[in-house]
Parts: structure tokens; sequence; C-alpha cells
């Protein structure tokens, strides 16, 4: 059985969703957001649901710690919460999440978006594993009507071949940049690809860029 993760404070709240679900998934569930943290890299689960409002660290901590660490950003991440969809859901998507259910919770569609995010996962899972490090970074490409558009930029998770950073700019998926160290003179180091975009043209647009060939020069070898 695949294994999720529900972290919610409300111990009633996890008592029916674990009722529910049970059938499907082999459950773990906690209140505590600090042990949360620490079950997501011990039992390595297949998606987490995840609760806003809880006390000391709050749900948008957690989402946006599970979504930049390496061993845990490719397990999806549900908000299951009592806050209206229409309030939180782009933040929540913009920090890491992957779907927003409101409370109380249509377990059917929970579960099918669940089997179709798991599945999903799965097929990504043997992406590159990229580590915590801040890189300041200016990227250069051209925009849809021909003009130079620069950015200057930071990343907080690289790999030996990429980088994922957000940004507002309009690019297209296939889009090829020019990469500079900005720090270091605007060292170029190369040319990279756009893997993968998340929540284009939203506030919380970020995208994987991997390098079309593999720089001499970088933070990661």
């Amino acid at each position: 059985m695949k294994k999720l993760l529900i972290i919610d404070d409300d111990e009633s709240v996890r008592k029916v969703l674990r009722f529910r679900l049970k059938d499907s998934y082999e459950i773990t569930d906690t209140g505590s957001p600090e042990e949360a943290l620490a079950l997501a890299l011990q039992i390595k689960p297949d998606a987490i649901l995840l609760d806003l409002m809880m006390p000391k660290y709050s749900g948008f901590e957690v989402c946006r710690t599970l979504s930049f660490l390496s061993f845990t950003r490719h397990i999806p991440i549900v908000v299951v919460s009592g806050e209206a969809t229409s309030r939180y859901q782009d933040f929540c998507e913009g920090l890491g999440a992957k779907a927003y259910f409101q409370k109380p919770v249509d377990i059917d569609a929970l579960k099918r978006k669940l089997a179709k995010l798991m599945d999903e996962a799965q097929k990504d899972g043997h992406a590159e594993p990229h580590v915590l490090l801040r890189v300041v970074l200016k990227l250069r490409w051209t925009g849809p009507a021909g003009q130079p558009v620069e950015l200057l930029t930071a990343s907080e998770s690289v790999s030996a071949n990429g980088f994922i950073c957000g940004f507002q700019e309009l690019i297209h998926e296939d889009a090829v940049v020019e990469v500079f160290l900005a720090k270091d003179a605007q060292h170029f180091v190369g040319k990279a690809r756009i893997a993968r975009l998340d929540w284009p043209g939203t506030p919380g647009q970020r995208a994987e860029f991997q390098f079309v060939e593999k720089p001499s020069e970088w933070v990661l070898r």
C-alpha cells in the first residue's frame, strides 16, 4: 500500500481522515509540525495531507520546507484546510502544494487526486537530487517579441546539472537562458533549458533548469 502522512493538529480530523482512507493507504499521522518534518524524512511517504493553521509552525512553513528539501521535494503535498480555497490556494501552490481541498473534504475526489499525484511523483522520482544552497544568478534570454530580457534572481535548490528558481517574468516552456554567477563578476556558466515550469503566469511561477551542456565551472560538480 502507498504511504500517506497526515499533518493536522486537530485529532478529530486526523481520526476521520484515517478512518476514511485506511483501506487505501498505510497512514501515519501527527499533530506536531516539528515531528512531521522528521516523519517525512523517516517514512518517505508517497503523499502528504497538510493542514494550514497549526501552533508554533504553520502549514505554510512546513509546505515550503518540504518542497525545497532534496529528500522530500518530490513528495506531493495536498493542503486540507478549513480556510476558503479562494483565499489561500494560489499562495499554497506557490509554496509547492500540488492541490487544495477545503474541509469538509470530498473523500472520493481526494482519493482520485492522490492517485494521480502519486503516479506522477513515481515517474519523476528518478530526477537528479538537489541540495539547499543559495546562489545568486543572472539569467538572460530573448523575450516573446524578440527583445532581450535579463533577470537577477537567487536559487536555493541546485544540482550538479541545474537549478530551481522562482520569477515573475513571462517565459515560454522551451526557452533557453544564458546563466551567469552574479556575485562572481557576472561569470558566464553556460546555457540552460527549462525542464519543468510550475504555476506559469502566477506569482508563484517556478522553473527547474537543466544545463544544455555540463558546465565546467559551477557550484556543484
